[in-house]
């Protein structure tokens, strides 16, 4: 694909997450993240359709990937803190939620 491609693809899996089709998303973003598996709003838009999906273990290797490129981005660490609670993680979960907290993120 090129580049023109997998950013319309990227913007077609937005609109599917966006529009309650999680799990369509996920299969849009494929060949993206084959594509690009360092690119950060790739790996966070994965880690979100994942997640919403309920495809809990591929959430939090995106979300992982994620914090692994960019360990100050408090956002990512609440998102693997979530996806780890979902899987009743909940010790592993309350590192990275007291790591978000001390970068600034929301709760």
């Amino acid at each position: 694909m090129t580049d023109i491609d997998l950013h319309s693809e990227f913007l077609r899996a937005e609109l599917f997450l966006t529009s309650g089709q999680p799990t369509e998303a996920v299969a849009i973003l494929a060949p993206v993240v084959a594509a690009e598996p360092t690119n950060v709003a790739v790996l966070e838009l994965l880690g979100r359709a994942c997640f919403e999906s309920a495809q809990l273990v591929r959430a939090e290797q995106a979300f992982e990937a994620l914090v692994g490129l960019a360990p100050a981005d408090g956002w990512a660490r609440r998102a693997l803190a979530r996806t780890l609670e979902r899987q009743h993680r909940a010790d592993e979960a309350a590192l990275h939620h007291r790591l978000a907290d001390a970068l600034g993120a929301a709760s």
